[in-house]
Formats: C-alpha cells, sequence, structure tokens
C-alpha cells in the first residue's frame, strides 16, 4: 500500500518519463531543459486534475455525441495549455498534441502500473 505522496511522486516520475518519450517522438514537442520537463509534468497533473473535470462536464454533450472521442480533444487542449503556461515547452501544434497526449497518456499509465502506483 502507498501513501499519497508515494502516489504522487511515482505519478509525477511517469508523466515525466511520457513527456521525455514524446518529445524524443515528435519533432513537434521540445523542452528547454530538465527543469521545464519537470515543470511541465507537474503543471500538466495539476491541470488535468483541476482544468480537465470542468472542461469534461461543459464539453459532456458534444462528448456524448462523439461517443467519448472528444476527450481526446480535451486532453490535447490540456496539454496546448501547459505548454503555453511553461516557457520552454513548445507544442508545434494541435495535431502533435492529440498524438502527444495519447502516447503520454499510454507511456505514462504502463510506468506507473510497472512501479505499483496504479491499480491491477
Amino acid at each position: 500500500m502507498h501513501s499519497r505522496l508515494a502516489r504522487f511522486l511515482i505519478h509525477w516520475i511517469s508523466t515525466s518519463l511520457a513527456m521525455y518519450v514524446a518529445s524524443l517522438l515528435f519533432s513537434g514537442i521540445r523542452f528547454a531543459d530538465g527543469r521545464a520537463l519537470i515543470v511541465a509534468a507537474l503543471l500538466l497533473g495539476l491541470v488535468n486534475a483541476v482544468v480537465r473535470p470542468l472542461l469534461v462536464i461543459l464539453t459532456l454533450p458534444i462528448t456524448v455525441l462523439t461517443l467519448g472521442l472528444f476527450l481526446l480533444v480535451i486532453n490535447a487542449l490540456m496539454l496546448l495549455l501547459v505548454s503555453w503556461l511553461v516557457g520552454g515547452f513548445v507544442v508545434a501544434g494541435f495535431g502533435t498534441a492529440l498524438l502527444a497526449s495519447l502516447l503520454i497518456s499510454f507511456v505514462s499509465y504502463v510506468i506507473g502500473a510497472m512501479l505499483g502506483a496504479r491499480p491491477r
């Protein structure tokens, strides 16, 4: 059983690693330095915890009409928001954000599962 702090740290590390992998695979994602990566990962977690649920509620009708696919758009928008807020973190455009958000979600989930942060 992990404490809340341990789960938070594991999630932060897995998100950081996932964002780093995304920057390696997508030329449209760049970090100026390690600090920008760490701050972007922390802010992405905060944005996903605070802003994303509000957007999900506000866009519920379109999400239902698209059978949940609009959630991918929301994830991409959260990544673009973080790139706008964090100096030294650049996402080239919406398409890059959409593909990168899919990759970040998947890699973060896999790393978190391997480290024991998520239920099996």
